[in-house]
């Protein structure tokens, strides 16, 4: 076709494309401009409409020259706006199964002792949810105020493994692994009393919070105070209550000593006095003292906070293999919860009394700082 004119060109080159609508073999179009094809294939799609699509498809995907090629798709472009040819239809995106997973929930879970502020941390490992795998919930407990700090995400088996060792080996407090439901239990408590306060957790809660919308508060233990002559706790163990303090788990437990620092100065005060009384006069005095700390820190609330913790520490004794202390630390919780056995005559109230005593005197003597020892909760469990 070279040498002719180039609307000559294209009117040939469509007399061509014309004679092969019907299905024939594509004509030879090696010699043909692009240019003198496109305006063809223009006249051809004017003229004859859908009929051409089929040969626009052929010479679009078989034209050996690619400016031919390229000619065929513009002439199908401009039909399917024209609405004359449907548009072509995306490929489907592959269908993607359906990955259902488990709801969030507790699989493992640790719980550490009880300072002497009634702090205590608990991890409780998550498993499931959308992402899988495993998350890290860390936590401080106050039986006062609530839910002290919250951290935590997700955490590699080994990355716990190693965690777990640490804690093993750095903590002063006993830590033990517990079913992963009472761990939430504690956690609704904690959230129970921040309900009661009309409080709320730290923000970093947040996150956390929908894993423990279901679950149910404990029925509190420290309120099981109402004993029965039945089940009255032995008084031998009772007795023994105070050596329950030199354990060293329970160090740290002590009357708050920035709540009896008034007290303190009068102990001092008694034992400094020049003026001259007999040994048991001094001791008299120390024991209204002492009996005046309990009566107005130890309240019927407060007996109950103890008894709780002492409660908590039993078990922790238990899993520990101290089955003695844990005797102990039962009988003494259940005397605390009696409301009608007055708290000055257990011992184990004896020493939390006169311990935070004997601080508040240290601190008025200016020989330990006040924040050293206070029991206040804090973000930090205390030793």
């Amino acid at each position: 076709m070279t040498g002719t004119a180039p609307r000559d060109e294209a009117v040939a080159c469509l007399a061509a494309l014309e004679a092969t609508l019907a299905g024939g073999e594509l004509p030879a179009l090696a010699r043909v401009s692009p240019a003198a094809l496109d305006e063809a294939l223009r006249q051809l799609a004017r003229q004859h409409g859908a009929a051409t699509v089929p040969l626009l498809e052929r010479l679009a995907a078989r034209a050996a020259d690619k400016e031919h090629r390229r000619a065929a798709r513009r002439a199908l472009y401009r039909l399917e706006q024209s609405g004359v040819r449907p548009a072509r239809a995306r490929a489907a995106a592959p269908v993607r199964p359906v990955v259902t997973r488990a709801a969030e929930h507790p699989v493992r879970a640790w719980l550490s002792g009880i300072d002497g502020s009634g702090s205590r941390a608990a991890w409780i490992l998550f498993e499931g949810g959308l992402g899988g795998g495993f998350r890290l919930c860390s936590l401080i407990l106050n039986d006062e105020v609530g839910i002290m700090d919250a951290a935590g995400g997700p955490i590699a088996r080994k990355r716990l493994e190693a965690e777990l060792r640490g804690l093993r080996e750095n903590q002063k407090l006993p830590w033990v692994e517990v079913d992963g439901g009472r761990a939430c239990a504690l956690v609704a408590d904690a959230l129970a009393r921040h309900e009661q306060l009309g409080t709320v957790p730290p923000p970093e809660f947040a996150r956390w919070r929908r894993l423990f919308g279901e679950v149910k508060p404990r029925e509190t233990r420290a309120d099981a105070g109402t004993v029965t002559a039945g089940s009255r706790p032995d008084p031998a163990l009772v007795e023994r209550s105070a050596s329950l303090l030199e354990l060293p788990e329970l160090m740290g437990w002590f009357v708050d000593p920035a709540r009896v620092q008034h007290e303190a100065l009068a102990l001092l005060q008694a034992r400094e006095s020049r003026l001259v009384v007999s040994e048991q006069v001094k001791a008299e005095r120390e024991v209204s003292i002492v009996d005046g700390v309990i009566e107005t820190q130890l309240p019927a609330a407060a007996r109950r906070r103890w008894a709780g913790r002492l409660r908590e520490m039993a078990d922790i004794f238990a899993m520990t293999d101290r089955a003695e202390p844990a005797a102990i630390a039962r009988a003494t919780a259940a005397a605390l919860g009696d409301l009608e056995q007055p708290a000055t005559g257990i011992p184990f109230v004896r020493a939390l009394a006169g311990r935070g005593l004997e601080l508040a005197t240290e601190v008025a003597l200016g020989r330990t700082r006040l924040d050293d020892v206070s029991r206040a909760p804090s973000r930090r469990t205390r030793t």
